[in-house]
């Protein structure tokens, strides 16, 4: 019996017909949904032993790079892709709303900050390298603690608890199913521990990660200043020369940086140890430095002072003089990139720069 031949037989129109094929696809839907959201609640309430190094886990990382390297803008003359070497260590962020999704749990009663590090064990897999990062927080009602909300510990107490995955990075926009999954996780959880929970709408927040990934694809720019020397510059006078100049040779023993308040402002290019050098070029990520290191200037007066010594001109990327006009056109290209940042409410420079734009 075909399709036609079933719908006469019920008296269904192909309107009607179709209607039930959606509704009976949606109960199937909402049985799957209602399997999974089972699932993770009795995997929640499972007592586990508790994980030592549960705290070091909580320490958000972030992955480094958008999906192509292509979103970066370049700006002529001297804008350019390209990554700066791996900072050392990472600064220990907390939930920032611009750029999270927080959603919060009001405990009746303070709990234990053991209990709730047992519930969140099984969340170990979100910190997977392909998935967003996110942090979980906790007000602590104890007497002696010295800060409110931080890093949840053992044996503290806590009436709140805040939990935040971020919206978006230089991978871009955080996925739907990952959202999804995170909120799901979140509900399971408040339903174990019987609190209360505020979560936003997940629309809501897609909508602002894409918003996010907008501005940051926009203002993700690398800025540098090419030197190139008459001759090529041997290897040992020019470590000599960058040492002087206050840059400190990089672990992976190929880049040079450049230092202000114990943090690298700006970097050279990929070099050859032991060759002579024909061309330096310095490279500065503009998000990540702060309008008030004045980078472009000290970068721009680095490379003229190099080139100076080492008898070499400042070029552009086609290796044309670079121009005073050029520079006062870059100068005041850069104010506007600052200003969008600041209007954004993610200023250069800051904790929640860094963690966008990584």
């Amino acid at each position: 019996m075909d399709l036609e031949q079933i719908m006469t037989a019920l008296g269904l129109s192909d309107l009607q017909f179709a209607l039930a094929v959606i509704g009976l696809l949606i109960l199937i839907l909402v049985a799957i949904l209602n399997i999974k959201y089972a699932r993770a609640l009795r995997k929640a309430k499972a007592r586990v032993e508790y994980y030592a190094a549960e705290r070091s886990a909580r320490e958000p990382t972030f992955g480094t790079g958008f999906a192509d390297p292509s979103r970066g803008e370049q700006i002529e003359p001297v804008f350019k892709e390209g990554s700066l070497p791996v900072k050392s260590k990472l600064p220990a962020f907390s939930i920032d709303p611009r750029i999270d999704c927080v959603i919060t749990l009001r405990f009746p009663q303070p709990i234990m900050g053991s209990e709730i590090l047992k519930e969140t064990h099984s969340w170990e897999d979100l910190s997977a390298p392909s998935s967003a990062r996110w942090m979980c927080e906790g007000f602590n009602v104890d007497h002696d603690s010295s800060e409110a909300w931080g890093l949840l510990m053992p044996d503290s107490s806590y009436s709140e608890l805040q939990l935040a995955i971020q919206l978006a990075s230089r991978r871009g926009p955080i996925g739907v199913l990952e959202l999804s999954d995170f909120c799901s996780r979140a509900q399971a959880l408040a339903l174990t521990l019987g609190s209360q929970i505020d979560m936003p709408s997940v629309t809501t927040m897609l909508d602002k990660a894409k918003e996010l990934d907008f501005m940051a694809a926009e203002s993700d720019i690398q800025l540098s200043i090419n030197v190139l020397f008459d001759e090529a510059y041997p290897w040992n006078s020019l470590d000599s020369l960058m040492r002087q100049r206050g840059f400190i040779l990089s672990r992976s023993g190929r880049t040079y940086e450049y230092f202000s308040n114990r943090a690298p402002i700006f970097s050279s290019n990929d070099l050859n140890p032991g060759e002579p050098v024909q061309q330096l070029t310095l490279l500065l990520e503009l998000p990540l430095v702060s309008f008030d290191e004045k980078a472009f200037e000290r970068m721009l007066a680095e490379g003229l002072e190099i080139a100076q010594v080492a008898n070499g001109r400042l070029v552009d990327d086609n290796g044309i003089n670079l121009s005073e006009i050029s520079i006062q056109s870059i100068r005041k290209h850069l104010e506007g990139l600052y200003e969008n940042l600041e209007r954004s409410g993610v200023p250069a420079g800051s904790s929640a720069a860094s963690r966008l734009f990584s």
